[in-house]
């Protein structure tokens, strides 16, 4: 295990971008983590690192270096896991990147269904976009990770997918609340509060309008779906999301409520399950997979159960 140890702080330095800052982690020493590179580095025949004025960062040997260090983690976590499964009690850490759309209510409700069964699992659940969700698991820092709108070729293998609606989200006294589903050119005639480009709902919506005549008028711009649902308390705006987040038909806890928007402008795009590409997953990790896979697939009873009010 001493080799692995060694592989855990090139991982700690490579992921700080500090010696110290990793020392601090690792219970080291700043000097005593130093030499330890250096031993590798000496091994290896070159160094790994760029030693900065304020810290370091791989280099070209590092940057491959790390991929083997990061896969050889990975898949020690996976057979520890899998030894402790032998056991009877399962056990381990689940780390999961998701969109916006399932931390409300969806993504809790699993986990807590999860831990009831296995109660000694954690999890470790990373709120991102699109892309900072990919990045999360091209570094082995997730195990998983459910997104909207995946993209070919990012080394995402997929598990689950489930289609979703684009939903629009307003306040239960708007306008428009009372429509069974709402045309974009609608929803144009109100402020709207959206998510950032990096968000999948927000490309949709970016694809719409470039097949139209008209535009959306932002009034704010967010990278926080929390901060956009509260916004449209307080102004008669619009904002938007997929409807696993915000299910049509319930009214929300804070008042607010969702309208499906319809598929002639914005045609219904998947949420996706992936793993890395071929990443073994740990056995707690591969079990919460079948879970989420289960109700996903049914995405009528999907969002059911969420903790909002029928709409009246």
């Amino acid at each position: 295990m001493k080799h692995l140890r060694l592989l855990r702080y090139v991982d700690e330095v490579a992921r700080t971008g500090s010696i110290r800052k990793a020392s601090e982690r690792l219970n080291l020493t700043a000097s005593a983590l130093n030499r330890r590179i250096q031993d590798i580095e000496d091994e290896l025949g070159t160094a790994i690192f760029e030693r900065l004025p304020r810290g370091v960062r791989l280099n070209a040997a590092g940057e491959l270096l790390i991929r083997h260090v990061r896969a050889q983690l990975a898949d020690m976590e996976r057979v520890r896991s899998q030894i402790e499964d032998l056991s009877g009690f399962r056990r381990g850490t689940v780390a999961i990147a998701c969109s916006h759309a399932l931390a409300n209510d969806f993504l809790p409700m699993e986990i807590a269904a999860y831990r009831r069964e296995f109660p000694l699992v954690e999890f470790d659940v990373r709120v991102a976009s699109h892309s900072e969700a990919l990045r999360t698991l091209a570094d082995y820092e997730v195990d998983l990770a459910v997104i909207f709108r995946a993209s070919a070729g990012s080394g995402f293998q997929t598990l689950a997918s489930a289609e979703q609606r684009l939903v629009a989200i307003m306040r239960q006294d708007h306008p428009l609340a009372g429509e069974g589903s709402l045309r974009l050119r609608d929803c144009a005639g109100f402020p709207a509060a959206l998510p950032d480009r990096s968000y999948g709902g927000r490309q949709s919506l970016e694809d719409a309008m470039a097949r139209s005549s008209f535009r959306l008028p932002a009034v704010v711009e967010s990278n926080s779906f929390e901060f956009l649902r509260n916004y449209v308390r307080f102004e008669n705006a619009i904002t938007f999301q997929i409807e696993i987040g915000a299910p049509p038909g319930l009214r929300m806890r804070d008042g607010l409520v969702s309208r499906p928007i319809d598929a002639r402008d914005v045609p219904p795009a998947r949420l996706v399950m992936g793993r890395l590409h071929g990443r073994a997953l740990p056995v707690a990790a591969a079990k919460f997979a079948e879970q989420l896979a289960r109700r996903l697939e049914e995405p009528a009873q999907a969002t059911a159960g969420i903790a909002s009010e029928p709409s009246s």
